[in-house]
């Protein structure tokens, strides 16, 4: 086995790692919303206002902090008012983007805030610019929350909810270089600036609004609109970034059935994500030295699982995931000067999700361990952290990030992508005496996964880490993702 050296030194402090880097997102795409996060108040399956409790609760137990809601390219087709009022008197639309199937209005703002309530997280919404008014997406804002007499506040009452609801995070418009709008970077800065003026703040309550960023690696369109925005109309840009093994959305490839080729490819352009975050900050950077960057799409994205609606964007989640989900973390927090969010896509029977659901059985992903692994690192401060690598198939093979809490506790993630060696980590400590060590690993064979027959084939176990004179020790086996946290 090769050991590879590793240092982290306490004292010199990095970033503040926002707890939102560890966001959701959850659209009306497939069964993501109904038949996943949502069954209805006359369901079965055991549920609060018509959300399963056991979403409720797997979401609590990672401490989900923000959850971006309606979508997505739904967002901008999406009308609020179509979603509040009595349920049975509520518009029904055609979903055009995600099958075409009925959409009834069913789950609608007050579902939603009422979700991130019961969860303990932010809500996100992303306004619709593309085929939305000024005129809409103000009264949304205002019918969310002001706590005044106006007409939008009594229906709000009317409708239930005498309070208002807290709103920190806005979007404003969705992907508009693409399915919101097709739109070019001016256009949509100007359109930009001035929705944005329409968005107040009542009762409070301030808004932290996110205007619509690049795709990919469209640096021009970053550089286009931090030149005609500033930091006095947004807080941040958003970026989208899809991991998909070929790097082609025509042939993305099987989410279970994987070469080794296709697996390495998928960690190479995993791994890309730090190089987008570089440049497109540096852009953001040569502008303002305030803005931030939201990821509030990412992911894996492969072919929908044979059998399957295909535009339901349903896929199974492997021990590949995991690795990925690792990797991303891992950079988000190194990377938390300038990223704020990070959004998972998405959070329930789509894409990258953190949960399966099959009528009243639920399973939890490789991917949702991993996020509970990383959890510590919330509201932490990013530390300075350094390990010597092993190169494989051209990509380095081990990421790692080390955080310290508001504690005193240390949290150090490691994921090993190489699939056929394992590595010893003597890692010296500087500036930091610990005195425990608690580990956990997540490994598997690479194309494991997680079923309704065995839901538990991959789950977090405990680990050894060895306390030495100089710091700490411990084993990363091949295809393994490992938590220590330290006091």
């Amino acid at each position: 086995m090769k050991t590879l050296s590793a240092a982290v030194n306490a004292y010199d402090k990095k970033s503040h790692i926002n707890r939102e880097l560890y966001g959701h997102f959850s659209e009306h795409l497939g069964r993501c919303i109904y038949n996943g996060i949502f069954v209805g108040e006359d369901s079965p399956i055991p549920n609060t206002d018509g959300v399963r409790n056991d979403i409720i609760e797997a979401f609590r137990e990672i401490r989900m902090p923000v959850l971006r809601w309606p979508g997505g390219c739904f967002a901008d087709e999406y009308h609020w008012r179509d979603g509040i009022g009595e349920k049975s008197q509520r518009p029904k639309m055609v979903n055009t983007h995600w099958g075409g199937v009925t959409e009834d209005n069913s789950f609608g703002t007050h579902e939603f805030f009422d979700l991130c309530e019961k969860i303990g997280c932010e809500p996100y919404l992303a306004g619709n610019v593309g085929s939305g008014t000024v005129e809409e997406m103000a009264d949304w804002i205002e019918y969310i929350t002001f706590d005044g007499v106006s007409p939008l506040s009594d229906e709000r009452r009317r409708n239930g909810r005498e309070k208002p609801w807290k709103l920190k995070y806005l979007g404003i418009g969705n992907e508009n270089w693409g399915c919101g709008g097709n739109m070019r970077p001016e256009y949509y800065a100007d359109l930009y600036r001035r929705y944005q003026t329409y968005c107040r703040n009542f009762s409070g309550n301030e808004l932290f609004k996110v205007a619509g960023g690049p795709n990919v690696d469209d640096y021009h369109w970053t550089d286009v609109l931090m030149s005609i925005i500033n930091d006095w109309h947004a807080k941040a840009i958003s970026l989208h970034y899809y991991t998909i093994p070929s790097g082609n959305f025509e042939a993305k490839g099987s989410s279970v059935n994987f070469t080794d080729e296709e697996y390495y490819s998928t960690i190479k352009n995993a791994q890309y994500m730090d190089t987008l975050i570089e440049k497109h900050g540096a852009i953001i950077r040569r502008h303002s030295d305030k803005m931030k960057l939201v990821v509030d799409e990412w992911g894996c994205w492969y072919d929908v699982l044979e059998g399957t609606n295909p535009g339901f964007l349903y896929q199974q989640n492997t021990m590949r995931d995991a690795i990925v989900a690792a990797v991303h973390l891992n950079i988000f927090n190194s990377r938390s000067d300038i990223v704020c969010m990070a959004n998972l896509a998405q959070a329930v029977n789509v894409l990258q999700s953190l949960l399966l659901t099959e009528g009243d059985k639920l399973v939890k992903t490789p991917t949702y361990h991993v996020f509970d692994m990383f959890k510590t690192h919330q509201d932490a401060q990013l530390v300075y952290s350094f390990t010597e690598n092993s190169v494989q198939n051209n990509i380095p093979v081990v990421s790692q990030s080390v955080s310290i809490d508001a504690d005193g506790k240390m949290t150090m993630t490691f994921a090993n992508a190489s699939l056929d060696e394992d590595f010893e980590i003597d890692c010296s400590l500087v500036g930091y005496e610990a005195k425990t060590a608690d580990a956990c690993i997540l490994t598997e064979d690479v194309r494991a996964y997680n079923d309704f027959d065995a839901p538990e084939k991959i789950k977090p176990a405990a680990h050894s880490a060895e306390l030495t004179d100089k710091g700490v020790k411990f084993t990363l086996p091949k295809c393994s993702v490992v938590s220590i946290r330290l006091s």
